[in-house]
C-alpha cells in the first residue's frame, strides 16, 4: 500500500457510514485526504477525534456537492493547497423515499441533485485538475438499485442509474490521459444510511441476499482502494459489486 503515500484522495460523505470506512482505509494507507460533509458538524468532530494519529494528513471541509458555486470553491482550495488530486471518491448520497405516485417533486429533484449532479459536479473539477498532471482514479459508489429497482426508491434507483451512466460515458472521454473512472457498488451495509428502516423490512432485504448477511463497510472500502491502486491501472468504465450475489 505504499502507492498511496504520494497520493492526495477527496472523498465526499467522508465522515459517516462508507465514507467513514473510506477515509479511514486511505489513512491507513499513507494517503493524505480531504473529506467533504454536507452538514453534520458533530459527525465531523467524531471523525476527527477518532483519527487524532492522522491529523496531519486529513482536511475536512463543509460542501454541498449539489451546489456548483461550493463545489468550485472546493477545488480552488484543493489546486492551491495541494500538489494534485489524485482521486475522488464520490460517496455522498441521500435518499428520499417513497412511492412515485405520492413523491413529492422536492423529493425527486434533492436525490438527483445531490446523487447525479453531485457526481457531475465534483467529477468535473476533478478531472480539470487531473489533467494536469496526468493520472487520475474516480470512484463513483452506486447501487445494485440502479438496475434492479426498488418500490418506493425510483428517485433513488434513476440517480444511480445515471451515476453508472455518465462513469461510462467519462471513462472513454478520459481515458487517454491516464485517468481511469468506475463504480464501486455496495448492496445493503450496515450503516445508518438504512437505521430508518423497520425490522422487518432490514429482515425481508437479508433474506434477499444469497450470502444472508449484510455486508460491512471495510468491505466497500477494500474494493474502492482496489480501483485507486495501481493493479487497477487497465480498469476503467466498470462497475464492482460488492452485494453478497444479490
Amino acid at each position: 500500500m505504499e502507492e498511496f503515500n504520494s497520493r492526495t484522495a477527496l472523498i465526499s460523505g467522508a465522515t459517516r457510514g462508507i465514507g467513514k470506512a473510506i477515509s479511514r482505509r486511505f489513512l491507513e494507507t499513507g494517503a493524505q485526504i480531504v473529506g467533504v460533509y454536507a452538514g453534520n458538524s458533530e459527525a465531523a468532530k467524531l471523525f476527527s477525534d477518532e483519527n487524532q494519529q492522522f491529523s496531519e494528513r486529513f482536511e475536512l471541509l463543509q460542501c454541498n456537492v449539489a451546489d456548483e458555486k461550493q463545489v468550485a470553491a472546493l477545488f480552488t482550495r484543493i489546486d492551491v493547497k495541494y500538489q494534485s488530486l489524485d482521486i475522488l471518491v464520490n460517496n455522498a448520497g441521500i435518499r428520499r423515499d417513497a412511492m412515485l405516485a405520492m413523491m413529492s417533486y422536492h423529493q425527486w429533484q434533492d436525490v438527483l441533485d445531490t446523487n447525479l449532479t453531485g457526481t457531475y459536479l465534483m467529477a468535473k473539477q476533478a478531472v480539470l485538475l487531473m489533467m494536469k498532471h496526468k493520472y487520475g482514479r474516480i470512484i463513483n459508489i452506486t447501487s445494485p438499485v440502479a438496475h434492479l429497482g426498488f418500490a418506493g426508491q425510483a428517485n433513488y434507483a434513476a440517480s444511480k442509474a445515471g451515476q453508472v451512466a455518465l462513469t461510462k460515458s467519462l471513462a472513454k472521454e478520459v481515458a487517454r490521459k491516464n485517468i481511469t473512472v468506475n463504480c464501486v457498488s455496495p448492496g445493503f451495509i450496515s450503516t445508518d444510511f438504512m437505521s430508518d428502516l423497520n425490522q422487518d423490512l432490514l429482515a425481508e432485504y437479508k433474506k434477499m441476499v444469497p450470502m444472508r448477511r449484510f455486508g460491512t463497510p471495510d468491505e466497500v472500502a477494500d474494493a474502492v482502494l482496489f480501483l485507486a491502486g495501481n493493479r487497477a491501472a487497465y480498469i476503467s468504465g466498470c462497475v464492482l459489486e460488492v452485494s453478497g450475489a444479490l
